[in-house]
């Protein structure tokens, strides 16, 4: 059996005990461990990276001491929906090797990051963690091996069923990246070329990472009408394939069926009274953030961008997507596009942060959704995948019945961010620190206890990350100790770059 890897930073480091008995000791901390148990006071004592003492350490002695003040001490966060790998996007730096810091997500209290999500992933998975030793992230990471870049390598972007031998190949792939130590498979079902395989294709990959103990991540093939049959299909998956099953970021993304998150978490619950190891993740916001390709049929994006752009220059051919666009756009329970913005536009930067409305204004377009619909084609011929879209089609009445579901962790499906770069969902800046702030403090929609524990200790006992997530004996000292009174997330939509304040220490295996 293959372990998974996983890259912990500082980890080699080893201290002597000779002149100190600990190297690090936080007294007078209130002591949330993770588990959702009530909060404690108390202090800790860290030593090579893990946590040895728990209690009233009073006489015992430190190479450094931090005076908690009565603040909070939690586990250090773990983000496991994240696309910190990848290489496309704000500034063209998204990769975390390129900004190892990750200040982002370590300003927001995350310790460790999931990435290869939505089956985009590196697919070769010992060179992605060579780099990553070599470049030595300030956060634990640990991988997925994506679908979509698995099929890509195997068959490219052909809209077709694989043939036997593709599959093979795939397989081989999947299995080599658990070998190397990834901690699961992830589909993005809604993304090229994942969206056109079948549920066998899937089941047949799934059933690859499942020999190494994998987690089958999914982004289903639908968020919104048909997310029942989305959920069916995920669970079926982990049914056949024996693995557990985690739901990325969860929602309802249809206007005409907001409110039905209701219904959703009723029937994971009911799967999970059947015995299916099934869970979700979550970012706190009623927007979501993906390609601007996702505005037009599927098939409109197979065969690479020359394909694409020979589609929308083809008279005939625009017409027929035109009338597809203007269909999804009605089934989704919207007029025009103004919930579409740009997040970043390498090729034109002038738009980013203005919605389709506003940049048809711009272009002097004919007003209204056919106006718009030209100039959505219009931005995909000029940069077939250069364009990053922020999409307000969910409720917060949705995203409050989530949040509140026992089995729901948090996630901020972000990436590491160029400071000042492009107009960016702000996940990527205040995941976390907005949970704390809005959502236990503010609102009180979760208490401070449960949303820690949706923070650390779930997500680490779905990955199988042992000896994470909580504050106990043996345990990896992640922590982050904050004032819960001061907390705040400062990151929104129309100033996103902005990072989250309150954070006063934030330790990745015993190192501050």
């Amino acid at each position: 059996m293959s372990l998974p890897r996983f890259l912990a930073l500082g980890a080699i480091t080893v201290f002597s005990l000779a002149a100190a008995d600990y190297d690090l000791l936080i007294r007078n901390a209130r002591i949330a461990d993770g588990t959702g148990s009530p909060v404690f006071t108390g202090d800790v004592g860290i030593a090579g990276g893990t946590i040895v003492a728990m209690g009233k350490l009073t006489s015992a002695s430190a190479t450094r001491t931090i005076d908690a003040g009565g603040h909070v001490l939690a586990p250090g966060f773990i983000d496991v929906h994240t696309h910190v790998d990848l290489k496309i996007g704000y500034g063209a730096l998204g990769a975390i090797e390129k900004m190892p810091l990750a200040e982002n997500f370590i300003r927001d209290g995350v310790t460790t990051l999931i990435t290869g999500n939505c089956g985009h992933s590196e697919t070769d998975l010992t060179d992605f963690f060579a780099r990553l030793e070599a470049a030595r992230p300030a956060a634990n990471v640990a991988s997925l091996i994506g679908h979509n870049d698995v099929r890509r390598a195997a068959m490219g972007e052909a809209n077709r069923k694989a043939t036997p031998a593709e599959i093979a190949r795939m397989k081989e792939l999947v299995a080599r990246a658990m070998q190397a130590g990834a901690v699961g498979f992830s589909t993005g079902l809604i993304y090229v070329p994942g969206t056109y395989s079948d549920t066998e294709e899937v089941l047949a990959l799934a059933k690859e990472a499942a020999r190494f103990q994998g987690v089958y991540a999914s982004h289903m093939r639908d968020e919104g009408a048909h997310i029942t049959e989305a959920i069916d299909e995920a669970v079926r998956i982990g049914r056949e394939a024996h693995m557990p099953v985690e739901l990325s970021h969860f929602k309802i993304d249809n206007k005409r069926i907001w409110g039905d998150s209701a219904k959703t978490i009723a029937l994971v619950e009911r799967y999970r009274k059947e015995g299916v190891d099934i869970t979700v993740d979550q970012y706190p916001y009623d927007r979501s953030s993906t390609i601007l390709g996702h505005l037009v049929p599927t098939w409109v994006l197979a065969d690479g961008e020359r394909a694409i752009r020979e589609r929308l220059a083809n008279p005939a051919t625009r017409a027929r997507i035109a009338v597809e666009m203007r269909g999804q756009l009605d089934s989704l329970g919207f007029n025009d596009y103004s919930w579409a913005m740009v997040g970043f536009s390498r090729g034109n930067p002038a738009i980013n942060g203005k919605t389709i409305t506003e940049i048809n204004a711009m272009r002097s377009g004919k007003p209204g959704v056919e106006g718009e619909v030209n100039t959505i084609l219009d931005m995909l011929a000029a940069e077939p995948s250069g364009t990053n879209m922020i999409y307000h089609k969910m409720s917060m009445v949705d995203v409050d019945r989530i949040i509140q579901y026992p089995n729901t962790a948090i996630a901020s499906d972000g990436w590491v961010i160029e400071l000042g770069s492009g107009a960016p969902h702000p996940r990527s800046y205040g995941t976390n620190s907005k949970v704390l702030a809005e959502f236990v403090r503010s609102r009180h929609v979760l208490t401070l206890e449960d949303a820690i524990r949706k923070m650390s200790d779930l997500p680490a006992r779905k990955f199988a990350l042992r000896g994470r997530g909580r504050i106990s004996l043996g345990y990896a000292a992640d922590l982050v100790l904050f004032d819960p009174n001061t907390i705040q997330d400062h990151a929104t939509f129309v100033k996103p770059h902005q990072y989250s304040t309150g954070f006063e220490f934030v330790i990745v295996n015993g190192r501050i």
